[in-house]
């Protein structure tokens, strides 16, 4: 089992610099990896332009090419965490036959996202992100779910745009995401020695009732 991520050391003065450091032509992609590095140890705002900018080897200013300040370039660290996040879904499940275990593989995936990734996750879904909308975030985030959705879709042998399907795609989110938070604020502790095995048996538990639903569907 992996340890409390909130548990993480601060940045030190002496960690290196990226490996994948600026070069010409991906500015704004050595931005964002800077950032999303140093949010493994250190809360999106606590983070700075100057900070980031030393990670991805440029000047302070360099980053303004790219973001006119600091949220700008938080809501884009957000929404490649919301495309990270699909990603993450997409290749749990992938090649899983069975279509209620991959809805279980997704689910299972999307806490580990948050498990592995709290700062970026933190981000992703706290008050900040839903007071700084952009386009790319909106798009990031719908696409972030849409693994869920066909998981879903797929148990319960309906079309994606199914009312019942997207209720029960709404409902399979509101666990993993009330799981994963949870789990980040470590509310489990004192209701089991391993929270995870905890979490593992809500899971089960949810994909077994579901599986009874409406002669063998999901949703």
């Amino acid at each position: 089992m992996k340890s409390d991520p909130t548990s993480q050391s601060a940045v030190s003065d002496a960690k290196p610099a990226l490996k994948t450091t600026y070069h010409h032509g991906n500015l704004r992609e050595a931005l964002v990896a800077a950032g999303l590095e140093l949010l493994e140890s250190t809360p999106a705002d606590s983070l700075s332009l100057r900070e980031i900018a030393r990670q991805a080897g440029v000047s302070a200013n360099a980053v303004y090419r790219h973001f006119a300040d600091k949220d700008a370039l938080l809501m884009a660290l957000a929404a490649e965490g919301f495309r990270r996040l699909g990603v993450t879904q997409m290749a749990a499940r992938e090649g899983v036959k069975d279509a209620v275990e991959s809805m279980l593989i997704a689910g299972r995936a999307y806490i580990h996202f948050a498990r592995d990734n709290p700062a970026l996750f933190r981000l992703m879904f706290g008050r900040f992100a839903k007071s700084h909308r952009t386009d790319e975030l909106e798009q990031a985030e719908k696409r972030s779910i849409e693994p869920l959705l066909a998981s879903v879709a797929a148990a319960s042998k309906r079309d994606a745009t199914d009312p019942r399907v997207v209720n029960g795609m709404v409902h399979a989110w509101a666990l993993v995401h009330g799981l994963s938070h949870l789990l980040l604020e470590e509310q489990f502790t004192t209701l089991a020695d391993d929270p995870e095995k905890l979490i593992e048996d809500v899971l089960l538990q949810a994909s077994q009732r579901g599986g009874k639903r409406d002669g063998g569907n999901p949703a």
